[in-house]
């Protein structure tokens, strides 16, 4: 069994803009627990313990669940936080363009249910790219005020891959397969 998920990474470009602007954050904020740049990606699908019987029809189905869209332009703009217990939890970038990715993220959770591949958890897809975490009281605001006017350059998503966490520590995700969009 391992721990997967279905993930978009942007082009390093685009994460060399949100380093930039995340870098003098992470100084100031040293009491959050900031995703590491070699873990930022967009997730598509949480897939949680995929059993390793069902590894070969999950490639099948993320593949044609991939080639059935098209390469979609995106980019990242203003940051946002998750809530949970009435306190922010997650500091996240929100991705730009993200009708497209929606559906895309709707037909790669079906396709992983479809191959018994664990838990895509049936909540709404709300695209977004965490930047860091808190698990005590934390009052957000200053971030994302800070993070209002961040807008980056737009990209064409080309592929998703499917990750493999290795929670750590050091918590490390690895690129376990690739599936181009549209072709």
């Amino acid at each position: 069994m391992s721990r997967m998920f279905v993930a978009l990474i942007p082009p390093p470009a685009v994460l060399a803009e949100v380093e930039r602007v995340v870098a003098p954050l992470r100084e100031a904020w040293p009491n959050l627990t900031w995703v590491e740049p070699a873990n930022w990606h967009i997730t598509l699908a949480f897939l949680g313990e995929v059993p390793d019987q069902a590894r070969p029809e999950l490639t099948e189905r993320l593949a044609r669940a991939a080639r059935h869209h098209e390469p979609l332009p995106l980019a990242l703009g203003k940051a946002g936080t998750f809530t949970g217990r009435s306190r922010a939890n997650a500091l996240w970038l929100a991705v730009r363009e993200p009708g497209r990715l929606s559906r895309l993220a709707g037909s790669i959770a079906a396709g992983a249910r479809r191959a018994g591949a664990g838990d895509t958890d049936g909540r709404t897809y709300h695209a977004h790219f965490t930047v860091a975490r808190t698990r005590t009281h934390a009052d957000l605001a200053p971030l994302t005020e800070a993070l209002s006017a961040f807008e980056s350059d737009f990209w064409t998503a080309g592929q998703a891959q499917l990750f493999v966490s290795h929670l750590g520590p050091p918590l490390r995700y690895e690129s376990v397969e690739t599936y181009p969009l549209g072709t």
